[in-house]
């Protein structure tokens, strides 16, 4: 069921498509093919995801047909040799128009559009190079698939840090041919902090061209995923309620370093990770900084000032305090996503969005609807 945004406004900052499984066959420079991400069938006939010739640890045993699978009973799509990706996808997944007959169908304006499949395969990249292929061939696929949008999709591109210089090139051309934006994973392949002054090119890059870079969760890493716990029994809830960790941590490292110091028009966007720790995250920065250890990270200004002047965070449709968070931290600081069509949420975000809006002031709900996000990418 396809549910209705009860207010005019509505800008969707982090939904997500389904990329075609031969994107990158037809996308990825002609020398780069043979290594294309494919979807491929095991002994099982179930599907799991190819990464540079070899078969995902990860990505496998027909996990795939649920990706897309917001909303729907679990016998739908639970792993099968009939459960397939392309066939797990809702309605406006994979199909730009079908996309904006949703949009039309849920009154919102736009969407800002993130992928799926490019969430999952930098965890088991090691290859910075492919890597850098990989993204390339995904942003020119998106810009395509919004283009007859009338600005209504909007394309951000995926860059991956291991290649700082590749990848401050990439927002470049990706910007020129139409992007609004980028984003990156919350972690990196080097393990060099987000903040680290390596990274430095992409900053200058993304504060020249007047584009924020947002960090969106992933797949991650096995060096990279949470080890303090063994026999956790099947941990896809653990996970699922801790990997805004990982976000968490990047953008913290962004204050260790000094980065808004060194950029102090650099936008950054934190998705995906919730907006309810915010308020404590910026009291405890701002707290060490007071303190006398504060000493060994020397910030210009309180870390809660340049979530003021430089940050952006989305919010959960479900959440219950983000009212009070606006009114502290700033009204034009907080965005809404719906994270469709991932099934680690319901289909009801749109029923959750309108209680929240309805609790929020006129001038509070018409920016955290669609009036933030549309200023922090200028569209």
């Amino acid at each position: 069921m396809i549910h209705r945004l009860s207010y005019d406004g509505g800008v969707d900052a982090d939904g997500h498509i389904l990329e075609p499984p031969d994107l990158w066959e037809r996308y990825l420079e002609p020398r780069y093919r043979e290594r294309a991400l494919r979807l491929r069938r095991d002994t099982n006939g179930l599907e799991y995801l190819e990464i540079d010739g070899s078969a995902s640890k990860i990505v496998r045993g027909g996990m795939l047909g649920m990706v897309g699978s917001m909303g729907r009973p679990i016998t739908e799509v639970a792993p099968s040799p009939d459960h397939t990706y392309v066939k797990g996808a809702g309605f406006g997944a994979m199909d730009a128009r079908e996309r904006l007959e949703r949009l039309d169908r849920e009154n919102l304006e736009a969407a800002f559009l993130y992928p799926t499949l490019g969430v999952l395969w930098e965890a088991e990249c090691t290859d910075a190079e492919i890597a850098q292929a990989y993204t390339r061939a995904y942003n020119r696929w998106i810009v395509d698939f919004c283009a007859d949008s009338a600005g209504r999709l909007i394309p951000i591109a995926h860059l991956s840090l291991g290649d700082p210089d590749a990848a401050a090139q990439e927002l470049e051309r990706a910007v020129r041919a139409g992007a609004r934006g980028a984003w990156v994973a919350p972690f990196t392949l080097t393990k060099k902090p987000h903040g680290h002054p390596d990274h430095d090119r992409l900053f200058a890059a993304a504060q020249d061209l007047d584009v924020p870079i947002a960090i969106h969760p992933t797949f991650e890493p096995k060096w990279a995923a949470p080890g303090r716990f063994e026999h956790l029994h099947g941990a896809s809830f653990f996970l699922n309620v801790t990997a805004a960790d990982a976000v968490r941590h990047a953008f913290t490292t962004l204050f260790q370093f000094g980065t808004f110091d060194r950029f102090p028009r650099v936008k950054i966007i934190v998705l995906e990770s919730g907006a309810g720790w915010i308020g404590y995250w910026l009291d405890r920065m701002d707290g060490y900084r007071a303190s006398v250890f504060g000493v060994a990270v020397p910030l210009k200004h309180k870390p809660s000032e340049y979530f003021r002047r430089q940050c952006w965070i989305s919010c959960d449709p479900d959440e219950h305090t983000i009212g009070a968070l606006m009114e502290l931290y700033g009204e034009d600081r907080f965005f809404w996503a719906s994270d469709f069509p991932h099934p680690d949420h319901t289909g009801d975000y749109l029923v959750e969005l309108t209680e929240l809006a309805d609790r929020l002031p006129d001038a509070a709900r018409r920016n955290l609807l669609g009036e933030n996000v549309r200023r922090a990418y200028r569209v």
